[in-house]
């Protein structure tokens, strides 16, 4: 029609209608007319490539600048941003305005495709079942855990099998050690049900670095032997390269938002314990693994069975306790029961505790602590490990060195500073002493504690006799039992009662 352009699509539809038509019938079908078809039969080019390119509808910004300037810095700088060319070219002309960003953007992108230097290339991988399994460490701070309203510095142990997507989460106190590894890469394997052939992990390079030669020696020794337990090939990739591990980087991301949705979901980030929040994180794992039910099933075919149990995933010393009632491990000082004074203990090292033994016996489980800082070591105390002592010498108190970790809630720490204020240091740690041994004695530690932090909160000092008759034990009433006594002559008639009885059966056999 007059007025309208023929469109790509027109001639598209009358280059068909041409096959078997006339060029008057086709250009008819197609909608133009049959001067339009004749000047097609001469020139077949789609109208769109017939357009001559606009040009520009004024002057160039950059023409003064971009043979001179811009393009020997981005040869003699080929990573900067395009805001620091920016920045650069602002700061030689005062009077360039920085509404060409955009134009400096697309200008330096296609001069960089054509002229820049080579790129890397990531070549995707096909990863057939069963073969596969990775670990990682990934940082959670973000997320803002607390326990019990106390920031928990921690990280996530990461497994995943490279084909079906299942995957394992561990929460991790220390850091990225063998020993974290160990025990994440052993839960996340008995949870599966079986192994896979080959285990891929960057992880170990933390634990190997600035150590002395036998010790990274003795950790890759370690290593080695998990994965000959499991029978996997152990393989890393190269230093620095995060993309060679894709298949779990990546994964981090999506297990850290799912993570944090939950928590949105949950309305609060606070938990009543580590292994509360241990099993929320186990939830969600869970649930994305169930997510993947097909493929998880369709890989375990192609897995291999378990070993018969796990193998060694912590690390042991053997300590001596002290005289001050604990030991000194990795510079941090633990408190143990005092008569284990003078003893020498088998300390299993894990992640989050310490396991003791005396010989073969378990005596106790501590958490295990981190130091404070590179030249401040840190304390585990439990005051029920050194009340009796202290009852004894309540003025130690003052000074101790772990006084502040004694107090096992705020609110003891509390009262002793408020008696301290009052000016009488010996009233202060002979009060303080007492009510940590009611704790203890009466098993009254957080009841106690409300109880002295209600006191305070009103401007009153504790009532110590008070506290005492209140958290005693209930006076139990004994029953009356009585007991009667059989006559004596009730033994002699049962005795010939059995006589007579003996002597029918033998006249029965005769």
């Amino acid at each position: 029609m007059p007025g309208l352009h023929i469109t790509d699509h027109q001639m598209r539809l009358y280059m068909t209608y041409r096959l078997t038509l006339s060029p008057e019938a086709a250009a008819a079908k197609a909608g133009f007319s049959k001067a339009s078809a004749y000047r097609i039969e001469g020139d077949a080019r789609p109208p769109s490539q017939k357009k001559a390119p606009r040009g520009r509808r004024r002057s160039d910004p950059l023409a003064p600048y971009w043979d001179a300037e811009i393009v020997p810095i981005l040869k003699a700088a080929p990573g900067i941003r395009v805001i620091g060319v920016l920045d650069e070219l602002r700061r030689r002309h005062r009077d360039l305005k920085p509404n060409i960003r955009r134009t400096l953007e697309r200008r330096i992108n296609a001069w960089r495709a054509l002229n820049g230097p080579e790129q890397d290339v990531i070549f995707r991988q096909e990863h057939e079942p069963g073969r596969l399994g990775l670990s990682d460490f990934t940082d959670v701070s973000a997320l803002g855990i607390t326990i019990v309203g106390e920031p928990l510095d921690h990280r996530l142990y990461h497994f995943r099998l490279a084909f079906s997507g299942f995957e394992h989460a561990h929460v991790v106190l220390g850091g990225e050690s063998f020993v974290a590894l160990a025990e994440g890469l052993q839960n996340a394997l008995w949870a599966l049900g079986d192994v896979p052939r080959e285990h891929r992990s960057d992880s170990l390079s933390a634990a190997f670095r600035n150590l002395a030669a036998d010790a990274r020696e003795d950790l890759t020794q370690r290593y080695a032997a998990l994965m000959g337990h499991y029978g996997m090939a152990p393989t890393r990739n190269n230093a620095g390269i995060a993309h060679e591990n894709g298949s779990i980087e990546s994964a981090h991301g999506h297990l850290k938002r799912a993570l944090e949705d939950a928590l949105l979901l949950r309305g609060t980030r606070d938990f009543a314990s580590l292994d509360a929040y241990r099993a929320f994180v186990d939830e969600i794992v869970g649930r994305r693994n169930a997510n993947l039910a097909k493929p998880i099933a369709l890989e375990k075919e192609a897995l291999a069975p378990l070993p018969k149990g796990r193998t060694t995933d912590f690390d042991e010393k053997v300590i001596p306790v002290t005289s001050s009632g604990g030991f000194i491990l990795r510079r941090v000082f633990y408190t143990v029961p005092s008569r284990l004074i003078g003893h020498r203990l088998r300390v299993r090292i894990f992640d989050d505790r310490l396991e003791c033994f005396l010989g073969v016996t378990p005596v106790v489980t501590l958490r295990r602590g981190r130091p404070v800082s590179e030249s401040q070591g840190g304390h585990v105390v439990d005051y029920r490990h050194v009340i009796h002592a202290l009852r004894r010498k309540p003025m130690a108190l003052l000074n101790l060195v772990y006084r502040d970790q004694l107090f096992p809630r705020a609110a003891y720490r509390r009262l002793f500073e408020t008696l301290r204020e009052h000016g009488d240091d010996r009233r202060a740690c002979k009060v303080t002493v007492e009510l940590l041994a009611l704790a203890h004695e009466r098993a009254c530690e957080a009841e106690l504690a409300k109880a002295i932090a209600m006191d305070l909160d009103a401007g009153q000092l504790p009532d110590l006799a008070a506290l005492r008759d209140r958290f005693r034990p209930e006076a139990a009433s004994i029953p009356r039992v009585a007991v009667k006594l059989a006559p004596l002559d009730v033994y002699d008639e049962l005795a010939s009662v059995s006589v007579m009885s003996g002597r029918s059966n033998l006249g029965e056999a005769a």
